[in-house]
C-alpha cells in the first residue's frame, strides 16, 4: 500500500512532458571544447567561457629563452592570494637560464622544468581537459598556457575566507570539546583526523552539481565500516544528477530510505567528537563543502536521544539523563492531547478536586478544549519562529516576553484556561530536552496529529495514533538498517549503550546491525578495588 501511494506520488510530480534528460557530457558545451597548443587562443576561449567577467584577470608572460616563450595565464581575482601570484611570476622569470640548461640537454620538456620551480609555491597538476581547467579557476587556483604544449599547468594559489573553529552553536555540553565544523570541507576533515590517527580511516571525494560544482567526500574507518553500507552510500550520492547542491540538507534529501515519513534517517552533527564517535562504530560520514553540519549514516531511532556528554560523565548521571529525554518525549508528543481526552471524554479518571479545579478555571472559556490547546500550540510555535528569525539582541526577549505578555492576556481576556498554559509551557520545555533538532521537528508535528485524534475519539484515539507512529517507525530503515534497533528487532548485547549506558569497560562492542567486521573494540575489565594492608 505505501509502495503505491509513493508511485502515485512520483508519478503526481514528475514532468512527463519535458524530455528526459540527458547525460551531463550531452548538456555540458565546456565537454565539447579542446585545449588548443596555442596559448593566446586558450586566454581568449577561457574569456569567451567566463562572458569576460570583471573578476577574470587574464595576462601572457615572455620568458627569456634562446626563442622567446609565451605563457599565458588566467585566475579569478577574488579568489587568488595576490602575494602568491606575484611570488609564481617572479619565479618563473627568475628560473629563465635553467629553463634553458633544462632544455639544452634534450630530457626535459618547459612544462615540466615548470611544474619543478612551481610545486615550491604550493600543489601543481596537469590538466588536459578544458571542462577541469574552468573548475580549477573556479575553485581559486591559477592555470598556466604553455605555447606549443596542449596541457595546462594549475597552481594552488586559492586565499578563501573562511570562519575560524568556534564552539558549536547547536548540541552544546558542559564537559566535552569545544570545537566545532566550519565552512570549510579541508577543516572539518582535518578535525575528524586530528582525532583519529588511523592510516584506515578512507576518505572519498566527488563533485555533486552540474552548476555549482560541489565537493563532497565520504569517511569511513576501513576494516570496521561494513562494505555494504560504503558502496550503498558511494551510489546513492553517484545517482545525484542536479543544477547544484548548496547545503547538506540538500544531499540528506536525495538520500534519505524514505521520502514521506517525518523522522529523520540520516543524521547531521556539528561536533567532530561525535562524527569521530560514529566512525569508530561503523558508520559513514559524509562532509559538504560550504556548510558545518556533517551527515552520518546509518542512524538509529536511539542515536537522536544520546548527547556527546553521556560519554564524557559517568555512566549513572548518563544513565539518568538518557531516562529524563524518553521522558519528555513523552510529555512533548502527548501532553496537549492527553489534557484535551481527559478533559472533554474521561473526567470519571480525572480526582474530584482536581476536576472541579479544572472545571472552575474553564468556566466561561468560549472554545472547547481542542480549540484552545490549538490556540496556544500555534501562537507558542509562532512566537519559536519570531525568536529564531529576530536578531540574537532582541531575539530571546522579544521570545521571553511575548510569550509571557500572550500567557497572561490570553488568560485574563477568557480565552484560555491557566492549566492550558501551564501544560502548553511544559510541552514546550520538554520538547528542548532532546539533544537532535531534527528529532524535535517530528515531535511537533505529530503533536498536531494526536490532539486531533484526541478531540475525535479521547484516549483511544491516542492509542491508535501511538500503534500506528510505532508501526511507522519500526517499518523505516537507514541505509538497509532497522530504524528502531536495537529494540526492534530486540539485540540484547546492544542494550547497553540505548536507554541505559554502562560504564566505559561495558561498552566493549560494536552495534550488531551497524559493522559486522571488527565487533570487539575494547577488553578492559572493571576496575579493581585497592587492596588494604
Amino acid at each position: 500500500m505505501r509502495k503505491s501511494w509513493s508511485k502515485t506520488l512520483h508519478q503526481l510530480f514528475t514532468r512527463d512532458k519535458i524530455p528526459t534528460v540527458r547525460s551531463r557530457e550531452m548538456e555540458d558545451p565546456l565537454s565539447q571544447t579542446n585545449i588548443s597548443s596555442d596559448s593566446t587562443l586558450n586566454i581568449e576561449q577561457i574569456k569567451i567561457t567566463f562572458g569576460d567577467s570583471a573578476d577574470l584577470k587574464t595576462g601572457e608572460l615572455y620568458l627569456e629563452l634562446e626563442a622567446d616563450c609565451k605563457i599565458g595565464f588566467a585566475y579569478l581575482e577574488q579568489m587568488v592570494h595576490r602575494t602568491l601570484f606575484q611570488d609564481i611570476m617572479n619565479g618563473l622569470t627568475a628560473k629563465s637560464a635553467e629553463f634553458i640548461e633544462g632544455i639544452e640537454t634534450g630530457f626535459y620538456e618547459l612544462p615540466d622544468l615548470m611544474k619543478n620551480v612551481l610545486q615550491t609555491f604550493g600543489e601543481v597538476i596537469t590538466i588536459s581537459d578544458y571542462k577541469e581547467v574552468c573548475y580549477r579557476i573556479l575553485s581559486g587556483e591559477t592555470v598556466l598556457f604553455v605555447e606549443n604544449y596542449p596541457q595546462v599547468l594549475s597552481v594552488n594559489t586559492s586565499s578563501e575566507e573562511q570562519r575560524s573553529v568556534e564552539e558549536p552553536m547547536t548540541q552544546s555540553v558542559v564537559r566535552g570539546p569545544r570545537d566545532g565544523f566550519t565552512e570549510s570541507i579541508g577543516t572539518n576533515i582535518s578535525l575528524i583526523r586530528k582525532r583519529i590517527k588511523s592510516p584506515n580511516l578512507w576518505l572519498e571525494s566527488m563533485t555533486i552539481g552540474r552548476v555549482t560544482q560541489t565537493t563532497v567526500s565520504i569517511m569511513y574507518i576501513h576494516g570496521i565500516a561494513n562494505d555494504k553500507i560504503v558502496n550503498e552510500v558511494r551510489q546513492r550520492l553517484a545517482r545525484i544528477d542536479i543544477d547544484g547542491i548548496l547545503e547538506s540538507g540538500n544531499i540528506e534529501e536525495l538520500i534519505q530510505d524514505e521520502t514521506f515519513t517525518p523522522f529523520p534517517t540520516v543524521y547531521n552533527t556539528e561536533r567532530p567528537d561525535v562524527i569521530s564517535a560514529g566512525l569508530l562504530e561503523g558508520r559513514v560520514a559524509i562532509l559538504v563543502d560550504g556548510t558545518p553540519f556533517v551527515l552520518e549514516a546509518p542512524v538509529l531511532f536511539t542515536q537522536f536521544f544520546q548527547s556527546a556528554e553521556d560519554y564524557y560523565q559517568r555512566a549513572e548521571f548518563a544513565t539518568l539523563i538518557r531516562i529524563l529525554r524518553y521522558m519528555c518525549f513523552f510529555i512533548s508528543l502527548m501532553a496537549p492531547s492527553f489534557y484535551i481526552a481527559m478533559t472533554t471524554f474521561h473526567q470519571e479518571l480525572v480526582p474530584s478536586s482536581l476536576l472541579f479545579n479544572l472545571a472552575a478555571q474553564r468556566e466561561g472559556i468560549p472554545f472547547p478544549a481542542f480549540v484552545e490547546a490549538l490556540l496556544m500550540e500555534v501562537t507558542f510555535e509562532i512566537l519559536r519562529e519570531a525568536g529564531v528569525r529576530l536578531p540574537k539582541t532582541v531575539g530571546q526577549a522579544v521570545s521571553i516576553v511575548g510569550a509571557l505578555v500572550i500567557g497572561q492576556g490570553a488568560v485574563d481576556a477568557g480565552l484560555v484556561s491557566p492549566a492550558m498554559v501551564i501544560v502548553v509551557a511544559i510541552t514546550a520545555i520538554a520538547n528542548f530536552v532532546i539533544p537532535a533538532f531534527s528529532m524535535g521537528i517530528p515531535i511537533r508535528i505529530i503533536r498536531f496529529i494526536l490532539m486531533i485524534f484526541a478531540a475525535t475519539f479521547g484516549l483511544f484515539g491516542i492509542t491508535v495514533g501511538l500503534i500506528a507512529m510505532v508501526q511507522h517507525l519500526c517499518s523505516l530503515r537507514s541505509f538497509g538498517v532497522p530504524y528502531m534497533s536495537p529494540m526492534a528487532p530486540f539485540v540484547l548485547a546492544d542494550q547497553k549503550d540505548t536507554i541505559l549506558r554502562l560504564p566505559q569497560w561495558g561498552l566493549f562492542s560494536r552495534p550488531r546491525f551497524i559493522s559486522q567486521r571488527n565487533i570487539i573494540r575494547e577488553n578492559n575489565a572493571p576496575t579493581a578495588k585497592p587492596s588494604r594492608k
